[in-house]
């Protein structure tokens, strides 16, 4: 049994706990809004982040497109001097350790008046160098993170409709049941998906298809295929999928998550043989090739995401121990990622 990383708890401790924590993370956004959200009435936010930060920042500037707000994500590390913040009127970082280097270098590029950042932990360096800061609440998380992922999606969406001028209560309340909508979700979706990676173990790759908000489940999706079990994954955009991408499908495991194009795709993929798992909430027969993970679909999109990255959660845990890995026990620890220091 591998030792799990200082500061960390084991990654399926780390799934059992979300459906109180991410109760727990909703009234201390909702309370931290109350007294310090970072100014309303923004109109090109920059959203930073890396890694799996960098994944869950597709789902506010998708929320915030729907207020007519033209917000972006950056992926930190890939900036540098220039103009990629200048006619940003707020740019956010995020980072649930709050000591990701890269994050912390590109907000130095600004000025701290137009620097705000959602972190788990705090104080950190970055909750300390941002004139507005919103944080989890210090939730334990684990190593390949689960809480501080799935916190992470909802502190970004309260922010984002923050940022757009809505009111706290209903802000809040989109959260409402979260915790038993994740233990519902796990329940009917638990064993379809230990069921396909039972057949996926010997898979040589994975392709994780998605498209809008859904990037922030692939994306992090993909991330935990390769932390969690080794399976060389990629999140993959839908319709540049199908300009050519598909074409390698051989011994490889298909996530594909949606209700439009990604049906016929779920379905071309199945009938070609591949193994594919259809994350959705539209009607879609199971097939011998072709499993079928339900999400509901009388609930917004942000919490839709947050149950789709739940989907993505067990898919790892389910191929670790079908592959005989052991969650915890990371091949490479790189000592350049995080820091202690924050920036002026």
């Amino acid at each position: 049994m591998s030792a799990v990383p200082e500061g960390t708890i084991p990654y399926l401790a780390g799934r059992a706990a979300q459906p109180a924590a991410l109760e727990r993370i909703t009234a201390r956004v909702a309370e931290q809004l109350a007294l310090d959200a970072p100014v309303s009435g923004v109109r090109e936010p920059v959203f930073v982040g890396i890694g799996a930060s960098h994944a869950a920042l597709a789902l506010p500037v998708r929320v915030l497109a729907e207020y007519g707000i033209a917000a972006r994500r950056e992926l930190a590390g890939d900036l540098g001097p220039g103009p990629a913040f200048a006619r940003a009127d707020l740019v956010l970082g995020v980072s649930q350790s709050g000591r990701s280097t890269e994050t912390l270098e590109a907000l130095s590029l600004v000025e701290r008046e137009r620097r705000a950042a959602l972190v788990n932990l705090a104080p950190s360096p970055l909750s300390e160098t941002v004139a507005h800061c919103v944080d989890l609440g210090s939730e334990p998380d684990s190593y390949a993170s689960t809480v501080g992922y799935t916190g992470t999606l909802i502190g970004l969406t309260m922010t984002a409709r923050a940022l757009a001028g809505r009111p706290l209560p209903q802000i809040a309340a989109e959260w409402a049941g979260i915790g038993e909508l994740l233990q519902e979700q796990e329940r009917a979706t638990g064993p379809v998906v230990d069921e396909i990676a039972g057949r996926a173990a010997g898979a040589v790759a994975a392709d994780v298809v998605a498209s809008g908000a859904a990037l922030s489940a692939s994306e992090a999706g993909a991330l935990l295929l390769r932390e969690v079990c080794r399976v060389p994954a990629t999140a993959l955009v839908t319709r540049n999928y199908l300009h050519g991408a598909m074409e390698s499908a051989g011994r490889t495991l298909h996530i594909v998550i949606g209700d439009g194009r990604e049906l016929e795709l779920a379905r071309t993929l199945a009938d070609a043989g591949h193994p594919t798992l259809a994350v959705t909430s539209a009607p879609l027969t199971a097939g011998a090739d072709l499993y079928v993970a339900r999400v509901p679909g009388a609930v917004s999109l942000p919490v839709r995401t947050v149950l789709e990255t739940l989907v993505l959660q067990r898919l790892a845990a389910s191929l670790a121990d079908t592959r005989g890995v052991e969650i915890e026990d990371f091949v490479f620890h790189n000592a350049d990622t995080k820091t202690t220091q924050a920036v002026a």
